[in-house]
């Protein structure tokens, strides 16, 4: 998914585009507001993060123009803490509302939140294979040469979501977000332990995988 960055100060630039990034999202990025209309016009993101205090036009001028043709999620990012500012940002049609100085890990969280709510929440229910490996989500089996492989439901919904997304790397927390949810007591440690498990099944050398691929400090990916 496309998130379009609307911010003047480069060191949040900076930051956040890298953190959504490793989240698995192609990133756009304006320091203005007439910068940031000219690429939502281009890419047609499915979410916007806005400063309101922006060069010339505010974030709340962007929003507003937005608003009148699209109702693509919109979270302002910003330093105006203000009762008033955010009753003003959400009468605008904000769907979100993050002060500055803010927590990566929250911002990414309530991005996912935003576009799974405007998603409809689930993922297509589609087989995928991939070479000899069949995964099915309507009956829930995975078979590999042709044998059915037994998997516990999260190892299935793991699986299926990376190999849905081939070659897209999520971090840990997507991970969590996305099979476990939010509100689930577990840690990336669980991710860590549900990959091996699945290698052990999968992966002719789990040793050395071809398909479940970690790339370090970042997160994991399906090689299809």
């Amino acid at each position: 998914m496309k998130v379009l960055l609307v911010d003047d100060e480069p060191t949040i630039l900076e930051t956040v585009e890298t953190k959504l990034r490793r989240e698995g999202y192609s990133v756009f990025t304006a320091a203005t507001a007439e910068d940031g209309m000219r690429l939502y016009k281009q890419a047609r993101p499915d979410l916007l993060i806005l400063d309101v205090m922006l060069p010339e036009r505010s974030g709340f001028d962007l929003c507003k123009a937005v608003r009148k043709e699209s109702k693509v999620p919109i979270l302002f990012l910003t330093a105006r803490a203000g009762e008033n500012d955010r009753i003003a940002g959400f009468e605008l049609g904000a769907d979100d509302y993050v002060v500055k100085p803010f927590n990566l890990a929250e911002l990414a969280a309530r991005v996912r939140a935003l576009l799974r709510r405007s998603s409809g929440g689930t993922e297509p229910m589609r087989v995928v294979e991939s070479g000899n490996l069949k995964i099915d989500p309507k009956t829930h089996e995975v078979t590999l040469g042709g044998n059915a492989l037994s998997l516990s439901p999260k190892e299935f919904a793991l699986l299926h979501f990376l190999a849905q997304n081939p070659g897209q790397v999520f971090s840990r927390d997507t991970l969590l977000d996305r099979v476990w949810g939010l509100d689930a007591f577990v840690n990336s440690r669980t991710v860590d332990v549900h990959i091996h498990w699945l290698r052990e099944r999968i992966e002719p050398d789990p040793a050395k995988p071809t398909r479940l691929i970690t790339l370090r400090g970042i997160g994991y990916k399906f090689a299809g």
